[in-house]
Formats: C-alpha cells, structure tokens, sequence
C-alpha cells in the first residue's frame, strides 16, 4: 500500500529515540502494529451475500459483496487510525458502497456516520481522501448501498498516528511484572504497554485535526492544522484532536517512560505559549482548532508541563525561548489572588466536573503546585528572586489552602468553604502535590478516597455517576504516596483491569471515561448528548498506570533534567514478587530490577549513566533488616543510600541467629548495560 502525502512533517526533521530498550519477553505485549501498513485480522462479523470474506484477512485475496444492506465488519484486532486504501476489483456502472468506523464492536457506527464511496465506482485502487482520515477505530464496515456486486481486495490502513517515526514497537523503555491476583497474571505489563501505544495514537500529524466548526451531521472532517509544529500531542485518537495541556498532565509522563518522544510535546506546548493573550497573559485552555478560552486550570497545567517537559529533556534553551510568555502567565493566574491568600477561579472551564468556581480547592491545589514547579525552573535560570518570590508564594499558600479547605470530620479536603463535598480531584492533588501537612492526613484521605470506590473504581463525587481515568490516574499515584500500596493495585485491577479487558472496548488503548456501571456513556448528561460512540477509546489521559508502575513499582524517578540525580524508592506494599524495567534520556539508561525471594529477602539492581547521581529510599517493608549494597553493609532499618552512577546490587540481610542461613544475593542475568560501578553510601 501507498503512504499518502498527508503527513504533515516536511519541515520537521525525523527524530529518533535516543536508545532502545532492551528486548525480552515483554515485546509481546507492546501493542503497537509492526508496520505502517496494516491489514484486518479477522472478520468480526458480516450481513447478506458476500463470497470469500474470509480471503479480505491479512491481505489474502478479494471478496464480492452483492445485494443492497449486505455488509462486512472487518477487525485490525487493536486501534488504529488513518486512511482507508483498497482495490475495487469488479465493479457495474451501479456498484456502490459505504464506509463505517467504530472503536467499540457495539456501535455499528460512530457518531459522525458514514463515508459514502463517490459512484460510479471505477476498477483500481483506491483511498479515502485526506480530509476523511478516521484518527482511531479498531472496526470497519464495508456496505453495499445497491444490488450490484462489487468485488474488493488490499483492504489496508495507513497508519497516519506516529508520522516521524518509521518504527513503532522501538520503545526506549520497558516495564514487567507478573500479577499474582488478577486473572490474567501479565495485566500489568499489557497496562503498561497500553497506555505508551495509547499515547502514540494520540501524536498525530500537523494538519489532522478534528475542522471546527464541526463537520454536518452524518459527517467529519480531519484537516484542521493543530499548532506551530508538527508532529504534535492530542488528547485522543478519534476526537477532540487537539492539544489539551491538562491531559498532558498524565500522558507527557507515559511519553517519558515508554518511547521518550518529548518533541510532539513540545510543539504543543508551544503552540500554547504562541496563542497567549498579549495584553492579559492569558493562555487558551486548548490548541487550534478548539481554541477555547477561559479556564484557569488548563492554563495552569500548561504551565506545570512546561516543568514536566524541561525535567525530562534537560531542553533548557526552549526555556529562554518562551520565558517571557511564561512568567506573563504566571502572573496571570497570581494576579487572581487575593487578600484570601487563595485564587479566585474565574475562568471555570475544566475537565469536565462541576462547581469548579470561586475559592475552589481543586484550583488552589493545581496553582500550589504551578508556584513550586515554577521556583523550580526560575532557579534553573538563575533568576534567583523570581525563584524565592513564587517559593515564598507556594509556601504561604500551601498553609491558607489546610486553613481553608481540610474538614477534620470527613478527614479530606472540601471543594470549597462552602460545602461538605470531599472531591477526588483535590484530594488526589493535595497528597500527590504535597499540600498536606503529616502522614497522617495522606493516610485519611487515601482512606477517604476509597469510600468513592465502586465494583468498577471511585466514582466523582464532583461528577456523579462518572469513573475518571484522568482524574483516577492522579488519585492512584496519591494512594502510592500514602504508602497504601495494595490500594493502589486494587484500584488499577478495578478501573484499568475493567477498561482493558471489557468487551465493549478496544482492548489495546485505553477508554477517556465511563458510568458508574461501566458503560460508554461518559459524560452524557455533560456535553456528550447521551450518545456513548461519541466516547474516546483511546485518550492518554488514561495512561496514568504506566508512569505509576515505573515511578512507584520499580521506584524510579529522575530528580534533575534528564536524570543528572534520580531516586529509587520501590514498593514493595504491592503484593508483587518481582518487577523490572526502565527508561532511557539522553545521558543513558536507568532501570530497577527487583525480586523477593520465598524466603522474603530482596534482591535489587539499579543501573544509571555514569556521572550520574541519586539516592535510594529503603522500602519500609525493609526495616529490621541490614542493607547490602555491593556487598557492602550500607543501611540498617530505615534511611537512605546515596549512590553514584554505575551498575548496583542491593540485598537485604536479616538479623537471624541462624548464619548458616544466608539471604540469597545471586543476581540473575539482567538486560541493564552495565556502567561504571562508583558508589557512595551514608547511613541516616
């Protein structure tokens, strides 16, 4: 099949990732297709007359379909997306057919119809034009709108998402684990591989967003341009495409640890920086061709991913470039400060909850981590009283925000001074965010959180009868932050065990929301006019379970740009026995590899990139044990371990009588390359 010339990246030089992974057992489950082009896999099902379907499987041959209303549901066996190409092999002067697409096999079609084939149908190949391009679906449905037969072949997909990378499947990091509860014991791994594939639907081409205004009714099309640059990050395959900072918030970070394509990050952020408000330092709450205004939230979250995205890649002189616009928009958002000590919310746009207005909790939270990330890359300009000023304001707010908003009988934060509603939306940031003020109150609120839960995962309280995935991300990793460990995997086998597994979904990217009782129609009553095939199976902004399984699971996080410092501090509350995998940036490759032994002692490798630096937490499931590091006692009971960059074997030692009983330390083959072996330890 023909690549159309619909990409959109001339001016863009292709970049490749700066390392791949290394490979194992893990690659079957990556979900991303092995080429650009792709074929169905299986006949989902078929109406009326149709002659050797099964040969249109993987390309094998033709079929004839004849009679008015017979049809075929061809199956790509995950989601893709891009434009349809196929050979019309026999056709009459009133041959004629009609093109469907969905994602979920209970609709038959989407909301936006169909795509009729312009008749007369002539012999030859043929694809779909450029402006019909269907951004994410698993299903399609080919039929007859006449009595005529037609005879088709090569029914193919060129794949449109992805358009700078010619390999899909090179990922730069990994993540493995067996789930000793769950039904399938490899669910954590395909989690983890679908949110990165997840992600890569949703970094499309320059000039592949959704038109606005909206195509008629019965129709699409998808030749908006998106921004500055291309390729580009959307928030989901099918629809809205276009640039969201808020969801960024959970993809950026599944971009990181997956495949490290930070530059369709960039080009959004950009274009968010390039459509601020000269006058106010306002910036748009979504990219052309959205563009839609006023909401403070989004506005701060392009801001919080302006930090997200320097952390990752080190891309300090993009920093310089749009600092101006930066410190315009922060200012922005102070400015609607008070003598409260607290951010009015005017701009009330959000993602979707309700009473987000006034004095609200949720906003506060979200500016309290602005201020902190903001004094953050100050100081990495050298812009030394900036950095002290906005310090000084995260500091003074994060004291008015408990003053406020904590209602010691519910044990959580209130959505505002005026009400008894705990959110899930502030709660999560507090604890993730670090506006509370002792341990104790992280574990409160984590308790408090689960009382939202249902069979299928915590229901909204600032959005009834609606499971977030967005908003449930942030509240997993707040439960990993709480050191409840076993609530955090009952709550990814709750909400991403059911989003990944349930028929009525792709199965291989990752719902944008659902009901309390786990059907399609999310948000119905909020903006989707009751019609569940409007509902996006494929949104980063349900990734969050793969950065949290690299960043809580394994433990690793970079602490610096590009990881100059780093940390490890796995949990080991999981109830896993083993997990392993990493990432790689520009300065190397980090990864954890880690394992429990039946006896209970743990066996630990982490290797980074020389000249690197960082600090181990021990696990508190630790404590009462001795730590070995390189055969070195390092730790007794809790504290730290600094380590240098290089290749490490941690061990625990149990204080037993019995020393003719050992801890196991064998390492076994790992896939780390191994770096230099420099170490500095320090008990604390």
């Amino acid at each position: 099949m023909r690549l159309p010339n619909y990409l959109g990246v001339v001016a863009i030089p292709v970049y490749s990732v700066w390392a791949l992974a290394p490979s194992g057992p893990w690659d079957a489950f990556n979900f991303a297709p092995n080429s650009k082009t792709v074929y169905p896999t299986a006949i989902h099902s078929s109406h009326g007359t149709i002659q050797n379907v099964q040969r249109l499987v993987s390309n094998q041959g033709s079929a004839t379909i004849t009679g008015q209303g017979s049809w075929v549901a061809l199956d790509y066996g995950v989601e893709v997306g891009g434009l349809i190409s196929l050979n019309f092999n026999t056709v009459t002067t009133t041959s004629a057919i009609s093109l469907s697409f969905t994602e979920s096999p209970m609709h038959n079609t989407t909301y936006d119809g169909v795509l009729r084939v312009p008749a007369p149908l002539h012999t030859g190949f043929w694809t779909q034009p450029a402006a019909a391009l269907r951004g994410g679906f698993r299903f399609l449905t080919i039929v007859s709108n006449s009595n005529s037969p037609v005879t088709i072949s090569n029914v193919s997909c060129a794949i449109s998402f992805m358009p700078h990378v010619t390999d899909m499947r090179a990922y730069a990091g990994y993540f493995q684990t067996k789930d000793p509860v769950f039904h399938d014991p490899d669910f954590l791994t395909k989690l983890w591989y679908a949110g990165a594939y997840t992600v890569q639907t949703n970094t499309v081409p320059l000039d592949t967003g959704r038109k606005v205004p909206f195509a008629a009714a019965g129709s699409w099309a998808n030749n908006a341009h998106l921004g500055v640059a291309g390729p580009i990050i959307v928030d989901g395959a099918k629809r809205d495409r276009a640039v969201w900072p808020g969801d960024m918030g959970i993809a950026v970070p599944t971009v990181f640890v997956s495949t490290n394509d930070l530059i369709p990050t960039r080009n959004a952020l950009s274009t968010m920086f390039a459509a601020i408000n000269p006058n106010t330092g306002a910036l748009p709450e979504s990219g052309p061709p959205l563009s839609q205004q006023g909401s403070d939230t989004y506005h701060a979250w392009t801001l919080i991913g302006t930090y997200n995205y320097h952390l990752y890649s080190g891309d300090t002189d993009w920093l310089h470039q749009i600092w101006t616009n930066y410190t315009k928009a922060v200012a922005f958002l102070e400015g609607k400060v008070d003598r409260t000590g607290l951010i009015n919310i005017t701009g009330l746009r959000d993602w979707a909850r309700l009473g987000g207005g006034g004095y609200n909790a949720e906003g506060n939270a979200i500016l309290y981590r602005l201020l902190v990330t903001a004094a953050s890359l100050a100081a990495t300009l050298n812009q030394t009283a900036l950095s002290t000023a906005w310090s000084n304001n995260a500091t003074a707010l994060k004291t008015t925000f408990n003053n406020a908003f904590w209602l010691e009988s519910a044990g959580m934060y209130r959505d505002n001074q005026t009400t008894s509603l705990c959110p899930q939306d502030a709660n999560s940031f507090a604890v993730l965010f670090n506006l509370t003020t002792s341990a104790d109150q992280k574990t409160r609120i984590s308790d408090g959180l689960q009382k939202n839960w249902n069979d299928l995962g915590p229901v909204a309280p600032e959005l009834p009868d609606t499971i977030s995935p967005f908003i449930g991300g942030f509240e997993l990793q707040a439960h990993f932050e709480a050191g409840n460990d076993a609530r955090a995997m009952d709550l990814l086998r709750r909400t991403w065990g059911y989003m990944l597994y349930t028929d009525l979904s792709v199965q291989s990217t990752l719902l944008e929301g659902f009901t309390a009782n786990g059907s399609l129609s999310y948000r119905s009553y909020r903006g989707y006019n009751y019609d569940p095939a409007y509902t996006s199976h494929a949104h980063g902004w349900s990734s969050g379970p793969t950065s949290a399984l690299t960043f809580y699971v394994l433990g690793l996080t970079v602490t610096s740009p590009q990881g100059q410092t780093w940390a490890v501090a796995p949990h080991f509350g999981t109830g896993l026995m083993s997990a392993e995998g990493g990432f790689e940036t520009p300065l190397g490759w980090f990864g954890v590899q880690w394992n429990i032994t039946t006896a209970g002692a743990v066996q630990l490798e982490v290797t980074t990139p020389a000249g690197t630096s960082g600090v181990m937490t021990v696990p508190t499931e630790m404590s009462g044990t001795s730590i070995l590091v390189d055969g070195v006692r390092a730790v007794s009971g809790s504290g730290t371990v600094d380590l240098g960059g290089g290749k490490h074997e941690l061990a625990s030692h149990r204080k037993i009588a019995d020393s003719s009983n050992p801890i196991l330390r064998t390492v076994t083959s790992s896939p780390f390359r191994s770096r230099d072996n420099e170490v500095h330890l320090e008990k604390t």
